[in-house]
């Protein structure tokens, strides 16, 4: 599923790709995808310009010059692509929007959604969502109130969307191992030392990841050199059985609250 990497450098190569351009047709091949009738969502897409590209979390929010939004979550198997004349993709698309020059496909929308909505309600939609990791409020001391009173697993409580925005799946094994703590530690076991390292490690993690594409391979469109570069980089995430980088001891993978998770057991305490 993408995370805050992935979808932090989709929002800045859809910024440069599709910001200003005016949608031309719109094609949906499961309403179910979007939250109104098709006619209802053409109507208001054609002939209408995509002004900006922000992030959220998870999400983007395509804003569109009559003022409404377009919401984007891809949840699992989700993902988009730019295809022109020239390059297509062998993919099931369930929306597709069309611009003069080339097209933007949202494909496996079958658990994620491309809804339209107003202001009032994409900030209605987003208001329990925890505290963007890379803004500037988000401190030292902002994370220190932040686990204050927790008590749970790390891993859980990482990937809880209303405690912070964007983190799931791989980014929170990677943080834990950046930090040298263990996955299913709890947040009431660490000293002011360790929850410092933690908030630190959400930074240079993050930091590192959107630099480098984020972990998903599959390129936006053809000649995109930039999206998934993380992958090679991961240090324990999908690399179960392998050479732990920092150790030389071997990753271990376990479930935890039915969720895959990877760690060192010799250099994560």
């Amino acid at each position: 599923m993408p995370e805050l990497p992935e979808m932090e450098t989709y929002k800045n190569l859809l910024q440069l790709k599709v910001a200003g351009h005016v949608i031309q047709d719109v094609e949906v091949n499961r309403e179910k995808s979007i939250n109104t009738s098709v006619s209802d969502f053409t109507k208001e897409l054609v002939g209408n310009k995509i002004t900006q590209i922000r992030r959220r979390g998870k999400h983007l929010i395509f804003e569109l010059e009559s003022g409404n939004k377009l919401l984007l979550h891809l949840m699992l198997g989700g993902l988009m692509y730019i295809e022109t004349n020239n390059d297509s993709i062998s993919r099931t698309k369930q929306v597709i929007l069309r611009f003069t020059s080339h097209q933007l496909c949202f494909i496996g929308l079958r658990l994620g959604y491309l809804h339209l909505l107003t202001p009032d309600q994409v900030e209605s939609e987003l208001a329990d969502l925890g505290p963007e990791p890379l803004q500037p409020g988000f401190t030292l001391q902002s994370f220190e109130d932040l686990v204050e009173n927790k008590r749970g697993m790390l891993k859980t409580t990482l990937v809880d969307q209303d405690f912070i925005a964007g983190i799931g799946n791989c980014y929170s094994d990677e943080i834990c191992f950046a930090a040298e703590l263990l996955p299913t530690r709890t947040f009431d076991t660490l000293d002011d030392a360790q929850v410092q390292k933690l908030y630190q490690s959400i930074h240079s993690v993050f930091q590192d990841a959107i630099r480098f594409g984020g972990y998903m391979e599959q390129p936006l469109f053809k000649g995109d050199h930039l999206t998934g570069g993380y992958d090679e980089k991961c240090k324990v995430y999908d690399r179960e059985g392998e050479v732990c980088v920092r150790c030389g001891s071997v990753i271990k993978k376990k479930e935890v609250s039915s969720r895959k998770t990877f760690f060192c057991a010799n250099c994560q305490f």
